[in-house]
């Protein structure tokens, strides 16, 4: 009953969280970057605070909290040092800071290295919103994920290869794949991406603030989760790999417009091969046409030449 109870007080929290925080003051980003990174720091500066909103009404937070740190290291630095060479930026939750190495190339889930800033960014206020308790890797990575990009069909699509590649794991050991290579890594980010962005369009918008509140109250995330969605996590953990069927996740890539274009493109191409073909095979017969008709016009002025008369009138 009591369960029941708490989860009836913070579905009513995530109905209202999106409005209570429809207007609150996004956090500071205070940058710290050396003389080359300058013009970097700048133009990030510049761009994302436009977007930090959403990160607040993704988390339910009314206050973000002090400033954040973001210091953009150089390869070679003790900071660089902390991060496998894949790594583009990471942040310290319990610390407000937020670590980019902008000479490296950002890869999947992140486009840019202003992706990497929201992504760092919406991971420092998740934990500011579950107020420094426990949460699963998973999760954390998830909740990142969405923040500031949609779900498209590159996500889609990398989960679908995933399921290819391996079965399918387990939330529990999901975050056991955060630690290992690149590739591991790549298939973790897409499965906790999938199952964040299953959640919020199950259960709404507000069931990520309410997860969080649960938790910043003293309550185990499995509880918060609970608590938040009226279903087990192990029950919503069933029902989502049980809808990840081979038309659920298919159907969305084949009548995507890139797949569309892609088959365009592969028309386009074999007609031009068959056009190719044709017009070889045309060439083919001309050429023994010209042939035929150079083979006639020697045999007839060679009977012209055996038929003409000699200088002594006589045919030859």
């Amino acid at each position: 009953m009591k369960r029941h109870l708490i989860a009836a007080v913070l579905l009513g929290i995530a109905l209202f969280a999106p409005a209570a925080v429809a207007a609150v003051q996004p956090p500071r980003l205070d940058f710290e970057a050396p003389p080359r990174f300058a013009s970097t720091a700048a133009r990030l500066r510049a761009a994302v605070p436009s977007q930090l909103g959403s990160l607040m009404r993704l988390t339910g937070l009314g206050d973000p909290g002090s400033p954040i740190r973001v210091v953009l290291a150089p390869e070679g630095s003790p900071e660089a040092g902390l991060a496998p060479r894949w790594v583009v930026g990471y942040a310290l939750g319990d610390q407000g800071l937020i670590v980019l190495l902008p000479e490296r190339v950002p890869s999947y889930p992140d486009s840019s290295l202003d992706d990497v800033l929201l992504n760092e960014t919406a991971h420092v206020l998740v934990a500011r919103a579950a107020g420094g308790r426990p949460l699963p890797r998973w999760f954390q990575e998830g909740m990142a994920m969405i923040a500031g990009r949609s779900w498209g069909l590159d996500d889609r699509t990398r989960l679908t290869l995933a399921l290819l590649v391996d079965r399918p794991v387990s939330l529990a050991a999901l975050d056991g794949q955060f630690t290992r290579g690149q590739a591991e890594v790549n298939r973790a980010y897409s499965v906790a991406g999938s199952f964040v962005r299953d959640m919020l369009d199950r259960y709404g918008p507000g069931v990520a603030p309410a997860i969080l509140a649960g938790v910043a109250r003293g309550l185990s995330f499995e509880d918060a989760f609970f608590a938040a969605t009226g279903t087990s996590l192990a029950s919503a953990e069933d029902s989502f790999w049980s809808r990840q069927t081979f038309w659920y996740r298919w159907v969305p890539v084949l009548t995507s417009s890139v797949t569309l274009w892609l088959l365009i493109t592969l028309l386009a191409l074999w007609a031009i091969r068959h056009r190719r073909r044709r017009d070889a095979a045309q060439r083919r017969i001309w050429e023994e046409e010209e042939e035929a008709r150079e083979r006639e016009r020697l045999r007839l002025a060679a009977a012209a030449a055996l038929e003409a008369p000699g200088p002594d009138g006589w045919v030859n």
